[in-house]
């Protein structure tokens, strides 16, 4: 009850309907080409921070490894490390977000 259903399709942008390409920068917060820190915290394994670093110099290929900031939990079963990519363009970082997050040592990436 309450709820109306429409055949009409809603458009949060007018762009859609004329084929315009509005360019993406424009929705942006983040000013691109911008240093970008990515926190990720992990299980505290051997292994970690290195293929933490692959996965930032795969998609940053002037990654500086010598930024990582490293803070172990209190409990030492889980490793904080902070990386600071250069970030591009929003499709840039999404990639470096979804193989962070995919990575089995990873358990969280803000």
């Amino acid at each position: 009850m309450g709820f109306i259903m429409s055949d009409t399709p809603t458009s949060t942008s007018d762009n859609q309907d004329n084929g315009a390409q509005e360019d993406p920068r424009k929705d942006s917060l983040i000013e691109y080409p911008s240093q970008f820190p990515i926190k990720v915290m992990g299980v505290q394994d051997e292994h970690l921070v290195h293929e933490i670093t692959q996965i930032a110099e795969k998609f940053d290929p002037d990654f500086d490894a010598s930024t990582i900031e490293l803070r172990p939990s209190s409990t030492g079963k889980y490793l904080g490390v902070t990386i600071t990519i250069t970030a591009t363009s929003r499709e840039q970082l999404d990639d470096t977000y979804r193989a962070l997050t995919a990575h089995p040592l990873v358990k969280v990436v803000l």
